[in-house]
């Protein structure tokens, strides 16, 4: 079977785009309004009705475009946004946002409602009536190159650069063959190989904007004292972040380059394409490059990822909002202990029970089953982690240095 010959049900949304999720987003915009969004999430009693939202008060653009990148997810139907009163982020905002989508979207303002029990009512009633109109969604037939996927690595052992993130770069080079998308990060676990990810890129444009990137990302770790590898990454057989670069851009495949991604901006056309999300250049320097697994997820759906992979030779747990979350591991002892949580044994090549090709093959059959609505290991259970912090970040790669945004402020 050829990835040509996957084919699913998807839901199409106003504006042509095809989502593999119809769910309901139910956002706060403040920590305050936390625990009454949380409750809407809870007594809609629906697993397609989901919780993110963004803790701080006073404003912060990336953490507003993730919100506004979600929104837009084709994977969303609609939206509730619900806010205190006195925040910078406004619900009503987020809610026009969505309506210019053409989803469903309502908002509210806890203090002008009544205060607690009566904006969890309000906006259980909000969802029911949602849920309804969510009934009457468009299908349409999908294929892979309809899809965007996106991959990170965490938790990393010796296995994940010879099996786990191996399967997932030769998915990603029969993606790319097929028409798709396909999405890598993590630009800081890339030390040492620029000179690869430079060779492979797809013109000049997209040369000048991975070495800015590199260039950025490694100052970055060098001005805050801190390279993306722990101590669990050396007890699972890595040495350096060297070794665990070698790993980690492997799940990249071999394809070109098209060039730079940033955070909540969608690629521009399909391929092969590096999201970068560490913090850019700021007078004042806020926000951590790689703080947690589930920000670098967040990070893929908000460039429109249908589907994550996480690849873990150490094992996780985590799920993910708004997209499902493939778990994949090279560590057979990893997939028997942590069973229920892991999606994917990709060991098995490893002891040359199955050949490269046939283990690829196995993993694009998975993602087309959860693209046709069959749960990943952690929507089973229940997880969607999300994590939005405060950054700083351009839309667009500057090509600016810090010494540059000092002379301007």
């Amino acid at each position: 079977m050829e990835l040509k010959d996957f084919s699913w049900q998807g839901y199409e949304r106003k504006d042509g785009k095809l989502g593999i999720r119809n769910r309901i987003l139910v956002i706060y915009t403040v920590k305050c309004s936390e625990f009454v969004a949380d409750a809407i999430v809870r007594e809609s009693k629906n697993e397609e009705v989901e919780l993110i939202g963004f803790d701080g008060c006073t404003d912060n653009q990336y953490a507003v475009n993730m919100l506004i990148s979600l929104i837009r997810h084709p994977n969303i139907g609609a939206v509730l946004a619900v806010g205190l009163g006195c925040e910078y982020v406004q619900p009503q905002w987020l809610a026009e946002i969505a309506e210019k989508e053409g989803k469903p979207a309502k908002w509210m303002f806890i203090q002008e409602v009544g205060g607690t029990r009566k904006a969890i009512d309000l906006g259980t009633k909000y969802v029911q009536e949602m849920l309804e109109t969510l009934k009457n969604t468009p299908r349409k037939e999908m294929f892979m190159k309809d899809l965007i996927l996106g991959a990170e690595c965490g938790g990393s052992d010796f296995t994940s650069g010879l099996a786990g993130n191996v399967v997932v770069g030769r998915l990603y080079d029969k993606l790319v063959e097929e028409g798709g998308t396909a999405i890598f990060e993590e630009i800081v676990e890339a030390v040492g190989l620029d000179h690869l990810l430079l060779s492979r890129a797809a013109n000049e444009q997209a040369k000048k904007e991975i070495q800015y990137t590199y260039e950025k990302a490694l100052e970055y770790c060098k001005d805050v004292h801190q390279y993306s590898v722990s101590p669990g990454n050396f007890a699972g057989g890595l040495s350096t972040i060297e070794e665990k670069s070698m790993g980690a851009v492997i799940k990249s495949g071999s394809k070109p380059i098209q060039g730079v991604v940033k955070v909540s901006c969608t690629p521009k056309k399909p391929g092969l394409w590096l999201l970068d999300s560490t913090p850019d250049p700021y007078w004042m320097q806020f926000g951590i490059t790689n703080p947690n697994d589930n920000e670098g997820l967040m990070d893929l759906i908000s460039a429109g990822a249908h589907i994550v992979f996480l690849v873990t030779g150490r094992g996780n747990v985590v799920g993910s909002a708004v997209s499902p979350c493939i778990k994949i591991t090279g560590n057979h002892g990893t997939f028997q202990k942590l069973t229920d949580d892991m999606d994917f044994d990709a060991s098995p090549v490893l002891r040359g029970e199955c050949s490269q090709e046939e283990l690829t093959l196995k993993l694009a059959d998975m993602v087309a089953k959860v693209a046709g609505g069959e749960k990943s290991k952690s929507e089973a259970l229940g997880h969607k982690e999300y994590f939005i912090p405060y950054k700083y970040q351009e839309k667009e790669v500057s090509f600016k240095k810090k010494c540059d945004i000092c002379m301007e402020s």
